[in-house]
């Protein structure tokens, strides 16, 4: 449906389309009809589907412009939230002349607020809390107010906020609308809808709409002291330009922000317990560019609306089918392609295919990349941007320095190449490690033997051995060869394209408790 079918008063579709909106999303084309109406409303929508304009398209024609007084509200879950949604209905009331929004929340000076509101609010989106403190000291005047939005109502429940909606539900004129919207509808939302809510029209966008079909989905099955490892070498391999990792814990995000910190990415966390000014420039970074990677609990990410964001990471598998969805959701947007990484532990595969069936989606395995995986990747993507250059870009003036060297050493045009690469990818140590030559270590073909100083006297078995380096270095079980255990030592042999990476892995790995050594084996 066309924003043009809706009848919409010309100022609004005005804004509505200079926002660059010509296509009312399914929420808007079912709610918006209903809600102007005048009718209570339950609404069932994700973050990420239109639903603020869903309600704030009808509740700005409500309002009267030429009134100063408090005509509308909406509630929201975040802070984050609050500014988000006042942002768009600012931008979808813009040629309303006279309107004005108000967000009102904790963590800025309630003094500043009070100002605001003397001066003559039609419009006010707050969180709860800040709602009650202003009701009781009688700076919200609530007599005028004919529309009350209730904006991810679950989540407010989940947040502990169910006696404080009540309290601002119980002070409004009986005489109004009432617009609430949920993801999901559990039982305490119903009985909400039922005690405030008359004979109110259900819409609910299916869930098949739910889901973004140019969001490509996988999953990794992973050792729990590995997570972070794979968690860097998916970053390294795909180079997302922003990324969106969740936890489950607050605890969690501080922890993975230092371990990336300490890796050398450009990594924030956004988690209940901050500051609001500390998650002011922790947003700002993340919008600017400056934080590529956001770590973030389900709940501090309400309110990120940020379209360039092009891979969502459940470094945690979430707890609720529901928050998938969210999580995955702030990927793909605004036309764009996106990817969605989930990092499973043991049993949780089954609850990844508890979510799969959910989301009626397809989340594929994938096997662990490999540091040469990574290597190859970068490669590939230096000469992507060589071929551009050479493509794009007058290099007479490089060839001519380039030929002046050449002429004066002994090295060749394509060694200077190699090194000049080695060096754009920042890790010719590393490079150098895997090409190492491990002579002959006494191995079958195209294998490493690998000695381990631990043995029989340790109480260690073969299987003890083989679960450790399959785990720590994340390669398949089956590629490991012959094991010989002795009394004190234990010899294993590995392909030779993975045998640095196993040494590198097996460097703080413990056996049956105890710290071992891995190294090539000496020819007997």
């Amino acid at each position: 449906m066309n924003f043009e079918e809706l009848c919409l008063d010309p100022r609004i579709f005005r804004a509505v389309t200079e926002m660059g909106f010509e296509q009312a999303s399914p929420i808007q084309a079912k709610a918006i009809p209903v809600a102007l109406e005048g009718r209570d409303m339950i609404g069932q929508a994700q973050t990420g589907t239109g639903k603020t304009a869903a309600f704030g398209i009808p509740m700005l024609q409500r309002v009267n412009p030429k009134s100063k007084k408090l005509q509308a509200m909406v509630l929201c879950p975040t802070r984050e939230l609050a500014i988000q949604c006042a942002g768009e209905v600012r931008k979808l009331g813009k040629f309303m002349h006279g309107i004005k929004v108000l967000p009102i929340y904790g963590g800025q000076d309630i003094n500043k607020q009070i100002r605001s509101l003397k001066g003559g609010v039609q419009i006010i989106i707050g969180t709860p809390g800040r709602v009650i403190d202003h009701m009781r000291r009688h700076t919200l005047k609530m007599e005028e107010v004919g529309t009350i939005v209730l904006d991810e109502a679950d989540e407010m429940l989940n947040m502990g906020f169910r006696e404080d909606i009540e309290t601002v539900l119980e002070k409004l004129p009986e005489e109004r609308q009432t617009l609430l919207f949920s993801a999901t509808m559990p039982k305490p939302i119903m009985e909400i809808a039922q005690r405030y809510l008359v004979d109110p029209e259900i819409v609910k966008v299916v869930k098949k709409e739910l889901t973004v079909p140019k969001i490509d989905q996988f999953y990794y099955e992973v050792n729990p002291r590995k997570k972070n490892e794979v968690l860097s070498r998916l970053l390294d391999m795909y180079d997302p330009e922003l990324s969106l990792i969740f936890c489950n814990t607050k605890r969690k995000v501080d922890e993975l922000v230092e371990d990336l910190k300490g890796r050398g990415y450009f990594a924030e966390g956004l988690h209940g317990d901050l500051k609001q000014s500390q998650r002011d420039r922790v947003m700002n970074g993340f919008r600017n560019g400056r934080t590529d990677i956001l770590v973030a609990t389900d709940v501090a990410a309400r309110g990120i609306d940020v379209d360039d964001v092009e891979a969502v990471f459940n470094y945690d598998v979430p707890q609720d089918d529901e928050y998938y969805v969210h999580r995955i959701g702030r990927t793909g947007r605004a036309g764009k392609s996106g990817t969605a990484f989930t990092l499973v532990v043991g049993r949780e595969v089954y609850k990844l295919k508890d979510i799969q069936r959910y989301c009626k989606t397809k989340i594929k395995r994938q096997p662990i990349p490999s540091k040469d995986d990574i290597t190859d990747i970068r490669a590939e993507k230096i000469l992507e941007q060589v071929r551009e250059c050479i493509e794009n870009t007058h290099l007479r003036k490089m060839i001519d320095i380039l030929e002046e060297y050449l002429e004066e050493c002994d090295d060749t045009a394509l060694e200077v190449a190699a090194a000049l690469m080695m060096m754009q990818m920042g890790q010719g140590e590393e490079i150098q490690l895997r090409q190492e030559d491990f002579g002959d270590t006494g191995a079958e073909p195209g294998m490493v033997r690998l000695f381990i100083n631990i043995g029989k006297k340790q109480r260690v078995r073969i299987g003890d051995v083989l679960g450790a380096i399959a785990g720590e270095s994340g390669m398949a079980g089956d590629l490991v060869g012959a094991i010989d255990m002795y009394d004190n030592y234990t010899f294993v042999e590995v392909p030779r394209e993975h045998a640095a990476e196993v040494i590198d892995a097996m460097k703080n790995a413990k056996i049956k408790g105890k710290q071992v050594s891995v190294e090539p084996a000496n020819r007997k």
